[in-house]
């Protein structure tokens, strides 16, 4: 396992689960200490503790990131424990609407672009000042999902939030490149986590055969996702800023 994360500080929102989960693990596996957030205690505790157990740091802060203040609380937890913010990791989200344009009503689209663009939103807001702070800059990936680049039928609200998140991705990314803070969106496939199975109508746990809508003919795991995320937080992507990147078995090459 490279070290390409040593002695930094990296956020993961959405970490006790899927592939928020696994990037904690991995980000810690290549010396980061790791915050990580999310609403369950339980499993965001679980989850610190695991990456404790192996020797390295991790934290758990609850945090609802739909909720400004909550974010900055978040932020500022990770920055007084370990004295800065050098990477995060926004990948809280979810699918709560899943419907036809005609059939979302008001209040389904607001809390899906709450819970999937505007969560974003206010994290970035809280992570970029950090990061500006310190003379390293930082580096910061939005998971965006194929959704981002891509419509996908009966999930329009969730889609139109990804879409946002692409954007707002960019325009972050220009607005502080000159500070040495980057910012990157990941266009994830098909991923082996609990809300693609339950997408897909599968077992949560165990064995089971998912569909893989994708050239590739299969799912990814979540630690692929997670060594791809670790990369574009390390030094070594430092002229990778302002993109949306594909890790998606070539299913948006189309």
């Amino acid at each position: 396992m490279p070290r390409r994360l040593e002695s930094k500080v990296v956020l993961v929102t959405g970490g006790g689960t899927g592939i928020g989960r696994a990037v904690a693990r991995r980000v810690a596996a290549e010396g980061a200490a790791v915050v990580i957030a999310g609403r369950r205690d339980d499993v965001g505790e679980r989850a610190a503790g695991e990456i404790r157990s192996t020797g390295a740091e991790a934290l758990f802060v609850a945090a609802d990131v739909t909720v400004e203040v909550e974010v900055a609380a978040l932020v500022a937890a990770a920055v007084d424990r370990f004295g800065r913010l050098d990477g995060a990791f926004n990948n809280a989200g979810g699918v709560a609407v899943t419907a036809p344009v005609p059939e979302v009503d008001g209040d389904g689209w607001a809390a899906e672009l709450a819970l999937n663009l505007t969560s974003v939103f206010h994290c970035l807001k809280a992570e970029i000042p950090a990061m500006r702070r310190s003379p390293a800059g930082g580096s910061i990936v939005n998971n965006a999902s194929t959704g981002g680049v891509a419509g996908i039928p009966g999930l329009s609200a969730y889609v139109a939030a990804k879409h946002g998140v692409v954007g707002l991705t960019r325009s972050a990314a220009l607005e502080c490149a000159g500070d040495g803070v980057r910012v990157n969106a990941l266009v994830t496939g098909n991923v082996d986590t609990p809300l693609y199975r339950r997408l897909s109508g599968a077992p949560i746990e165990g064995d089971a055969d998912l569909p893989a809508r994708n050239p590739t003919g299969r799912v990814a795991s979540p630690d692929e996702i997670a060594g791809f995320v670790a990369y574009l937080l390390s030094d070594e992507a430092a002229f990778v800023t302002g993109a949306a990147l594909a890790i998606d078995g070539g299913a948006t090459a189309g």
